[in-house]
């Protein structure tokens, strides 16, 4: 797949980048399980929808930091298929969040050349967030900064299923030869069409599974995982994860290493 636009110009990155990274190692595309939120609220007393407003302001420093670092893009799993079994207050929030926060941010992004896509089965949303999603996407598509991927409402094994679906229709219509069907082929049916595969998945608050999170992409990244809960993942919890990823020998599948 193709290689998103570089966030930074080299001599920016090399200006910006924390003095414990190698700015040549770093990963183009990075991906965030944002787990913790509810618990970062509950241990501080406070209602768990705390939490989510929380990690909204550390998604948004994530973000400027992989900009300004020379990260390309950063994918952040925000709702997934799964969530809607949470309680109704709780679900009904997120979607009054999302919303608030596509308002009131947009513009700044806009200004920060950042490119945002949402990723998943977003004809499950409500009609008016739909909408701001639509118009964010619409406006942001040409930018050539950093690109942000919400994945919202998104689960691994229904991407899958889906992008079987849409080729089997194709083969069915007499389009597509289905010996023709390869890994590209498949890969260009998923959300994630045109996208690097992520290189980093940083999951936060110490579990360890991938929680029906980009299937296919992850083959072949590195995993980190912190003991933070999202919410107070700063930026040296980034350095750390950046510095565990730069300590991997990355050989996929062969004998050689293969420099990021």
């Amino acid at each position: 797949m193709s290689r998103p636009p570089a966030a930074s110009t080299d001599a920016a990155v090399r200006s910006t980048c924390p003095t414990e990274l190698d700015p040549q190692r770093l990963p183009a595309h990075v991906a965030v399980i944002m787990d913790g939120n509810g618990r970062w609220a509950e241990s501080r007393g406070l209602p768990r929808v705390m939490g989510h407003r929380a990690g909204v302001e550390t998604l948004k420093s994530t973000l400027r930091l992989c900009s300004d670092w020379g990260i390309s893009a950063l994918t952040a799993y925000a709702f997934s298929t799964e969530n809607w079994s949470r309680p109704g207050d709780e679900v009904n929030f997120l979607m009054t969040l999302f919303e608030r926060v596509l308002q009131k941010e947009l513009k700044a992004l806009e200004a920060e050349q950042v490119r945002i896509r949402f990723l998943g089965d977003l004809n499950g949303l409500p009609h008016k967030l739909q909408e701001l999603i639509a118009d964010a996407t619409q406006r942001t598509e040409a930018n050539s900064g950093i690109h942000l991927n919400v994945c919202t409402n998104y689960g691994g094994r229904h991407e899958l299923v889906r992008a079987a679906r849409r080729l089997a229709e194709q083969a069915a219509a007499g389009q597509l030869d289905p010996e023709s069907i390869d890994e590209n082929r498949l890969a260009g049916e998923l959300f994630t069409a045109g996208e690097q595969d992520p290189d980093l998945l940083i999951r936060t608050s110490g579990e360890h599974r991938i929680s029906n999170f980009l299937l296919w992409q992850l083959a072949y990244a590195e995993i980190h995982v912190t003991e933070v809960f999202w919410p107070d993942f700063n930026a040296q919890a980034l350095i750390q994860a950046l510095k565990d990823y730069q300590s991997r020998i990355r050989r996929f599948g062969g004998l050689d290493p293969i420099t990021p």
